[in-house]
């Protein structure tokens, strides 16, 4: 028979109520349940291959956990170590990890086949201070109506752009028609 589990006023059969105990992805103590694991000590050194049960022993007996850090392995690698400050202590990695850590975000400058020099130069300072900062800059060049007629005649506004910023930028893909728009990406020169 099933024992009945009592939650919220109703009433489930335990085999469907069953959570798994694992906090983390980590598995540690009992929750390893594979045939042999290669050991490593606290000091770092190698204790072999050896049945968990073993494995747990010799952790119980120095006061520490079994943690099972490399699951994938053949067989899978425990160490053992304090769970609590080694998980602390992957925590404090990750976040070091993300600080060191650049995003480099691109943004985007729109132009028109019949725009001015003075807002093309405009456009291209904006261009300018976003390539300082490390980012890369979409440049599109946006058709509407009967403007879609004159596509050859435009493409000189692209090679411009990229001529006036080539001190600070390179062409990273070269102008392409998508739509209605002509789209071309410039990144940082190193």
């Amino acid at each position: 028979m099933f024992r009945l589990i009592c939650v919220d006023s109703y009433c489930y059969p335990h085999f469907l109520y069953w959570r798994c105990t694992a906090i983390s992805d980590l598995f540690i103590n009992e929750q390893i349940r594979d045939r042999e694991v290669r050991v490593i000590g606290q000091d770092g050194e190698q204790l072999g291959i050896m049945p968990p049960k073993d494995a747990m022993k010799i952790a119980r007996e120095a006061g520490v956990d079994l943690v099972k850090i490399a699951p994938t392995a053949k067989p899978p690698v425990c160490k053992i170590v304090d769970y609590g400050k080694y998980k602390y202590e992957q925590l404090r990695k990750e976040k070091e990890a993300k600080k060191k850590q650049k995003t480099i975000e691109i943004k985007e400058v729109r132009l028109s086949p019949n725009i001015d020099i003075n807002d093309l130069n405009t456009k291209c300072n904006a261009a300018r201070k976003f390539l300082e900062k490390g980012n890369k800059v979409k440049v599109t060049l946006r058709f509407r109506g009967r403007e879609m007629a004159h596509i050859d005649d435009s493409k000189h506004i692209l090679a411009d752009f990229a001529e006036r910023l080539d001190d600070v930028a390179v062409v990273e893909k070269a102008p392409k028609m998508e739509g209605r728009s002509m789209m071309m990406f410039l990144a940082v020169k190193r």
